[in-house]
């Protein structure tokens, strides 16, 4: 049985044996499994089942799915401790991974990805409650934005591999696909036995929270679910289909895009703790408007290869500042509430993504530039309700219309 400590006594234990650290390797295994799936994703479903934009939008709304449910996580953690869920997670999410090529037709495709989203999103939804309790708020903005840069680490490697050596070795969709999800697996299962179980010093509430007082982070959540599902859905297989880009070709879209991820992601969690929550949102959402817009341009205005791509990198760069949006609720939330409203968040920031793909993947089959316009608007709504955060969030002053502090008595 696993060694329970608290977070206090865990500053004995060697440096590789800490919780940051254990956050450090779950941010490095998952990006592994992950990025092997979604970089083949695209070329793969066209190679084995044909699919058109319909076909890929019903695939993303399926895989959306788990991320709809993730609210019972509530109901597991009843059961099974956090850190031990979001482990056997990365581990489902690992196995389905390499097994997704024995399935080559709609069905099998279908399958596997919903197992591997259910691996996916309860590890999310698990790794962002630890992350908020196990990080001080003071740090947590620098720290998120480490980890950041070293789940891009993780994915550079992963595209790197595939562009050099996909054609060179006739590599095939079925041994990276159990290559890079039996990583993910592996890492995870050596993360159950070597580490022990870290103990936050505020216990979790295992029932369903919905606090007016966060109305403000759950729309932002949702509007935040249904700008990133266009993106995730439509962006990269924009490149496949409009531009041709074969298996080698877009993974060193990925390789550059992610090479300025590592570089930046540091940067913006000193951003977001130099300027804070609002400003760092503000700039994102204003971002991806001009993003959005310009993709639309590709359709209707005929720009070309270039443009699409260097879109295709700001569009992530902007995206990493959603760290703020974890560091703006972990400063108004009641500590006990962050495991239930992480899992209550990841169910509304998923309404709207599985709710999108099926009829925007038929929009898509209508005018491909609509999309991404919709999408814009989308950044926009997501711009007018950033500008309520506070510049210095906290509990009882979440947005702008709540009512002032009292001033500091004399």
């Amino acid at each position: 049985m696993a060694q329970n400590i608290t977070l206090e006594d865990a500053r004995a234990l060697p440096a590789w044996r800490r919780p940051t650290a254990l956050l450090f390797l779950m941010a490095f295994a998952m990006p592994i499994g992950f990025s092997v799936w979604l970089a083949l994703l695209n070329n793969f479903v066209v190679d084995a089942a044909n699919f058109d934009g319909a076909d890929i939008g019903l695939l993303h709304a399926i895989r959306e799915i788990p991320g709809f449910l993730a609210v019972g996580v509530i109901v597991v953690i009843i059961f099974m401790r956090e850190q031990v869920l979001g482990l056997i997670s990365l581990t489902m999410l690992g196995l389905a991974t390499a097994l997704t090529a024995q399935f080559p037709s709609m069905g099998g495709i279908l399958a596997l990805t919903f197992i591997s989203s259910i691996g996916f999103h309860y590890y999310e939804t698990v790794n962002q409650s630890l992350q908020l309790q196990w990080l001080p708020k003071d740090r947590a903005p620098q720290m998120l934005g480490w980890l950041l840069a070293a789940g891009s680490t993780a994915t550079f490697l992963v595209y790197f591999v595939i562009k050099v050596l996909w054609e060179p070795l006739g590599l095939t969709y079925n041994i990276v696909y159990m290559v890079g999800g039996g990583i993910t697996a592996a890492i995870a299962v050596f993360a159950m036995l070597a580490y022990p179980q870290f103990e936050a010093p505020t216990p979790q509430l295992k029932t369903f929270v919905l606090r007016k007082r966060y109305w403000l982070y759950y729309a932002l959540q949702f509007m935040s679910g249904a700008r990133r599902q266009i993106f995730m859905v439509f962006a990269g297989f924009m490149m496949v289909e409009k531009f041709g880009f074969e298996v080698h070709e877009l993974t060193a879209l990925y390789l550059i895009n992610l090479m300025v991820n590592i570089l930046v992601a540091p940067v913006l969690g000193r951003i977001v703790a130099r300027f804070g929550e609002q400003r760092a949102l503000v700039f994102e959402y204003t971002g991806l408007v001009c993003v959005f817009l310009a993709y639309g341009g590709v359709y209707f205005m005929g720009w070309g290869l270039m443009i699409a791509a260097t879109l295709y990198v700001l569009d992530h760069i902007f995206f990493g500042l959603a760290l703020a949006l974890k560091t703006y609720f972990q400063k108004i939330a009641d500590p006990a509430d962050i495991a239930p409203t992480a899992a209550v968040a990841f169910t509304i920031n998923h309404i709207a993504a599985v709710g999108l793909p099926v009829p925007l993947g038929l929009l898509w089959l209508l005018s491909p530039g609509a999309v991404f316009l919709l999408a814009s608007g989308m950044a926009a709504t997501s711009l007018c309700l950033a500008l309520l955060i506070p510049r210095h969030p906290v509990p009882g002053h979440e947005t702008r219309l709540a009512p002032p502090l009292p001033a500091p008595a004399e």
